[in-house]
């Protein structure tokens, strides 16, 4: 079973994170819950949990001061009112960054989030190491900031349905906003994980989770995703891709 430390120091938000996770994920196991960093810091060393969800702005030792001091193995998912501490939460190795008020649609993303990590076996040590000292694995884009509207949000990369060339911008796509960002799309494809998106054409990379159907006929190919209602056309140029054809 999961299990997960909850630290929060305003007891009703704290109630109302233990009754969303109970609703939308019953299996996992609560192993403590607490109200300043000092506390947290200590429970997380005593239960070692699967996952932590950390208020930021804590008393005696910040959110960010315990997520750096975790148990290895510990993933983190920090839960606050205030969105500047983004780049510093994904600094410190964030699986997750919500905003207060807690939004269950959001919440459940990050649920699905941190199911999918959880049931990746990890490797044998014999067999980390010599992969460790031979080559050192490529680091792959895992979140980006994006304008939506007047407002900046963090943005993890799994959320993205697909990135779409849009005049001086890049349109990215999820299944609850769109959102702008100034990095062309040609760029963005040398940054983003090959087993994770694939690029269709030269204005649009497409998350490969997200593909509901592929559509071919008369030498013509195109994409339905699910959660939004688009069809992406293939160019030809890329409709040979091995990753496309196997789909």
């Amino acid at each position: 079973m999961p299990t997960a430390l909850l630290a929060e120091d305003e007891p009703l938000l704290l109630a109302e994170l233990k009754e969303a996770l109970a609703d939308l994920w019953p299996e996992l196991v609560v192993v403590a819950e607490t109200g300043d960093g000092a506390a947290t810091l200590a429970a997380l060393r005593q239960h070692a949990p699967d996952v932590a969800f950390l208020d930021i702005n804590m008393p005696k030792a910040t959110g960010l001061d315990v997520a750096r001091m975790r148990p290895p193995g510990t993933a983190i998912v920090f839960l606050t009112a205030y969105g500047q501490h983004a780049l510093d939460a994904f600094d410190v190795g964030a699986v997750d960054y919500l905003v207060k008020p807690l939004n269950r649609g959001r919440l459940l993303e990050t649920i699905e989030r941190l199911r999918s990590r959880l049931e990746q076996p990890a490797a044998p040590a014999a067999q980390q190491a010599p992969a460790a000292a031979s080559v050192q694995a490529p680091r792959y884009l895992s979140w980006i900031q994006a304008s939506v509207g007047s407002m900046v949000r963090v943005i993890t990369v799994d959320e993205v349905i697909f990135f779409q060339s849009d005049a001086k911008y890049t349109r990215v796509a999820t299944s609850q906003v769109e959102a702008l960002i100034r990095v062309p799309v040609k760029d963005l494809a040398a940054q983003l994980d090959p087993e994770e998106f694939i690029q269709v054409s030269r204005g649009a990379i497409v998350n490969r989770r997200r593909i509901e159907a592929i559509y071919r006929r008369e030498g013509q190919v195109e994409i339905r995703l699910k959660g939004r209602p688009e069809v992406l056309q293939v160019s030809a140029g890329f409709q040979s891709q091995p990753a496309l054809r196997q789909m």
